[in-house]
């Protein structure tokens, strides 16, 4: 016992010590020539590891752009300021699941507790971002009565225009879409402003609402009781949490379904992401209610839905398909050996370290003989690759998607299969993500050398079975129909609605 509080309590200082190191890195100057060799490593490490770096952007191009770059560093910068002038020429490239992380404090274990303790001061809203405009719709605990449709024009006297500006520099999609980042930067915004300006306990806004501005001073207030106690008890997984995929962060369900008509002729499914978690009984389970209940018309909702496990929706789709169908073409990487690149202890703690070298020897051999070699080039072995069957509950009905510019990634990709195999009719915006689909899977986690900036690099290429459109857009809607600010604020759904007076139309006709 006392050689295992003394492992203990070794871990917690060598952990005291590695924070106090990353902060004290993190606020220091690194000089312009190892900026520059950061710059250079970078691209050095995508052109050898990303599957389709000139998707979207020519070599000729991006080469200037990281040589113009260079020419900008002549002063020392910390890892913070450098991550603002090299993520710009990062989004550039085009490809969403690109992006440097942001170089953040870190907290010790007290202090992160303290944080938990109060509420947030900014995540107490929701916003809304039109082109440099930052609104709040939604003012959950009534803060000094702001109202929905409030614009916020400036934080601590700065202009929220201008974080608009420079954040919107730092958000790419895919390729030449144009819904993404409005929907992505009203979720990110204040993790961007924190990274810069830090927790702090008070801030002061100014808002304009309905031709009337206003000041007023946010604090960061500590929890009730009643709050602590709320909170442990959202953390609880009941056995219905666990199907719908409760989220305790936003007190909300991942997976929602309902019959939206007392015969239950229609059916919706609500996914907020494609987490895997208890995706499988969920579906059994949904699907099994529908067949039984006869629904002749289903609404698939993936809006706000930035993607997630392959698995999931090559097993949504199997409900959906009615003959066998493969959902994606198989994923290309750049050699044989990149799946071993994927940072295997990564994150590892002194026993996960242990176990996992034991293991490794299995992993390296299942990761080698999980690629081939076809026509030249190399590809990963996938289970979405290879013929499925469709599930024995597969619904035969009508099928709806809802999509807008918030679905991404795998939302991207069964909606795009699902276009082109006449499936669905697809109703919203285009989606966020491409049509031609993405480079993610699974990745490598650089470390820039010298600024320690981590760079998460995609590693598969990752497209729908398709015949591709190569329009670098993403994934066009059948009927168009968007939604305002002022709908949402109002709890208007006009895509949903749309959606249930066609099929009113054509129950009529029945």
């Amino acid at each position: 016992m006392k050689n295992y509080s003394i492992i203990l309590l070794a871990a917690a200082l060598s952990s005291c010590a590695s924070i106090r190191r990353h902060n004290e890195q993190r606020a220091s100057c690194i000089e312009p020539d190892k900026l520059k060799e950061d710059i250079d490593y970078a691209y050095s490490k995508l052109q050898k590891m990303h599957p389709q770096l000139y998707w979207y952007i020519s070599k000729q191009d991006l080469d200037h752009k990281f040589d113009s770059l260079k020419q900008t560093i002549n002063e020392p910068l910390t890892p913070l300021q450098f991550y603002f002038k090299l993520q710009p020429v990062i989004a550039d490239i085009r490809e969403g699941h690109l992006s440097l992380r942001i170089p953040r404090k870190k907290f010790s274990k007290r202090e992160i507790k303290t944080i938990e303790n109060k509420k947030g001061m900014f995540s107490r809203f929701e916003y809304y971002v039109k082109d440099n405009h930052l609104y709040i719709i939604q003012n959950r605990d009534s803060i000094e009565n702001i109202q929905p449709g409030t614009e916020v024009l400036s934080i601590n006297a700065i202009p929220v225009t201008e974080y608009l500006k420079k954040y919107r520099e730092l958000i790419s999609s895919d390729g030449y879409n144009d819904t993404f980042q409005s929907y992505f930067l009203k979720d990110v915004f204040f993790n961007f402003y924190t990274a810069e300006n830090g927790f702090k306990n008070t801030a002061t806004i100014e808002t304009l609402y309905n031709g009337e501005k206003h000041t007023y001073t946010l604090h960061r207030e500590s929890k009730s009781k009643n709050d602590l106690d709320q909170d442990k008890q959202q953390e609880k997984r009941t056995p219905e949490k666990k199907v719908n995929d409760y989220v305790a962060s936003s007190n909300s369900y991942n997976r929602n379904f309902k019959f939206l008509d007392k015969d239950s002729t229609t059916a919706y499914i609500k996914v907020k992401s494609f987490s895997r978690d208890y995706s499988d009984k969920f579906y059994k389970e949904t699907f099994a209610k529908i067949k039984n209940a006869g629904s002749k018309y289903l609404i698939i909702d993936v809006r706000n839905n930035y993607g997630g496990s392959l698995y999931e929706i090559n097993n949504l789709y199997s409900y959906l398909a009615p003959k066998p169908y493969v959902l994606i073409k198989p994923s290309q990487l750049t050699s044989r050996l990149t799946p071993l690149k994927t940072n295997y202890f990564r994150k590892s703690s002194a026993f996960q370290y242990a176990f996992k070298s034991l293991a490794y020897p299995t992993y390296v051999f299942a990761q080698t003989f999980s690629t081939y070699k076809k026509d030249g080039k190399v590809y990963y072995k996938m289970k979405a690759d290879q013929p499925t069957k469709p599930n024995k509950d597969a619904f035969n009905g009508k099928v709806f998607v809802l999509i807008n510019g918030g679905s991404f990634s795998a939302s991207s990709i069964i909606t795009a299969k699902l276009k082109y195999d006449k499936r669905a009719v697809l109703v919203g915006e285009e989606t966020g993500g491409a049509n031609d689909g993405t480079v993610a899977g699974f990745y490598s986690y650089q470390k820039l050398p010298n600024s320690r900036i981590n760079l998460p690099i995609g590693l598969l290429l990752v497209q729908p079975n398709i015949d591709f459109l190569n329009t670098k857009k993403g994934v066009i809607p059948d009927i168009t129909i968007t939604e305002s600010m002022q709908d949402i604020i109002d709890k208007k759904d006009p895509q949903l609605e749309w959606v249930k007076k066609e099929i009113a139309k054509e129950k009529e006709h029945q």
